[in-house]
């Protein structure tokens, strides 16, 4: 249960310059903390602000940009793009769940999620996938969630270090019927 501090809400673009800044403080700390959400450390402010600005300003209308906010600010986000391809209308990818150092452990990225599969069940997306560095939090969090592991990359990409490779797992969920997670029974 997400605590009673955190509001969950659609942003959409354009964004107030205010919101910009505390997605790009948030995106900051993500990168400073060891995540692996395709950036480098350092990430400077100025680098995380034109990347939001970047990405709100040419995303498709059908995306959906989730933030959380809790003391007057931005505790976390996630997003949503759909796919490019003509003949996947139904698919969006899941991207960037992040939530900020001080607000981890209260139930925050589940409740983002949550939020997200359900803005995408009313967008009528019937296929989410994503992928998560393999062994992170995150990955035991879709797991949680219901998301079906298909597999492991190993060597993906690297950590914000630059140095450390990791493995990238990929997950789906389907959202025009319950999917079971359980593999079928061998004769």
């Amino acid at each position: 249960m997400i605590a009673s501090r955190f509001t969950i809400e659609r942003l959409v673009p354009p964004v107030d310059r205010q919101d910009v800044t505390g997605l790009a403080e948030l995106l900051v700390d993500a990168v400073e903390s060891g995540a692996a959400v395709s950036f480098l450390s350092p990430l400077t402010m100025a680098q995380a602000d034109a990347w939001w600005r970047d990405t709100l300003a040419g995303a498709d209308p059908r995306a959906i940009f989730l933030v959380a906010r809790a003391d007057g600010g931005v505790a976390g986000s996630v997003q949503l793009h759909p796919a490019w391809p003509p003949n996947q209308p139904h698919r969006g990818e899941v991207a960037k769940l992040l939530v900020h150092r001080r607000f981890r452990g209260h139930g925050l990225g589940r409740g983002l999620m949550q939020a997200l599969e359900e803005a995408a069940r009313r967008a009528q997306y019937r296929l989410l996938t994503l992928d998560t560095k393999g062994g992170s939090t995150a990955e035991r969090l879709y797991a949680q969630l219901g998301w079906t592991r298909v597999g492991e990359i190993p060597g993906y990409a690297y950590d914000p270090d630059g140095v450390t490779p990791h493995s990238a797992v990929i997950f789906y969920r389907r959202l025009d019927r319950e999917e079971s997670t359980q593999l079928p029974r061998q004769s």
